[in-house]
């Protein structure tokens, strides 16, 4: 199972989607762009939508919110990655919850498509969304308590990181049930075998 945790867009086009071990030509992602939903302001969807396209990227838009697992399967039929997008990591657990998601995505990985997350899309990989709660700007909850996620990985993420939300994310630690990566914009950690490997630009913080 190969797993794929970004902080940003940009990383995967320039790096990231490589990781995969899948030739550019053959790589046919399945873009979950749900988490879109819960958040005002798309430029960062739109950006990432141009890239892939200029870049060459075969790729296909899709919302999960409201669709069988029939539908969904049939929609991953001829990918060979789950891409889920970043955005509102509330709304989009909201709408993975509802709709019963989990057990479809396990289907999918155990098929042998890869995943991608990118923001809130790396966020539910994690025992919870608990990170999500923290910060200087939250999303909406849209009425979500249960912040249990999907628990693909041991550690919960804080991404987009910046030196100076050190005091924030020092504090935030001391609140957390899980241990917590840290990912800059153009930073992942690639999960294959059990193994969990840091990648991108510069070290990983270690707070």
């Amino acid at each position: 199972m190969k797993i794929l945790l970004a902080s940003n867009g940009k990383f995967l086009i320039e790096d990231g989607y490589k990781l995969l071990g899948i030739p550019k030509e053959e790589i046919r992602i399945g873009w979950v762009i749900t988490a879109s939903k819960g958040v005002e302001k798309l430029d960062y969807l739109e950006r990432h939508k141009k890239a892939m396209q200029d870049e060459g990227y075969n790729f296909e838009e899709f919302d999960i919110e409201g669709k069988t697992e029939e539908e969904i399967l049939n929609f991953f039929a001829d990918k060979n990655v789950v891409h889920i997008e970043g955005g509102n990591t509330f709304y989009l657990l909201k709408v993975i919850k509802e709709i019963g998601f989990e057990k479809t995505l396990k289907k999918l990985l155990e098929k042998g498509l890869a995943y991608v997350g990118s923001s809130a899309g790396a966020y539910i990989m994690c025992p919870t969304i608990e990170v999500s709660k923290f910060g200087r700007n939250v999303h909406r909850s849209f009425g979500l308590t249960d912040l249990t996620a999907l628990n693909y990985v041991p550690f919960s993420l804080k991404v987009h990181y910046t030196d100076d939300m050190e005091g924030d994310v020092r504090e935030m630690i001391k609140h957390l049930k899980y241990p917590l990566r840290i990912l800059r914009d153009g930073q992942g950690i690639f999960v294959e075998n059990d193994k969990y490997v840091f990648k991108g630009e510069g070290k990983e913080v270690k707070l």
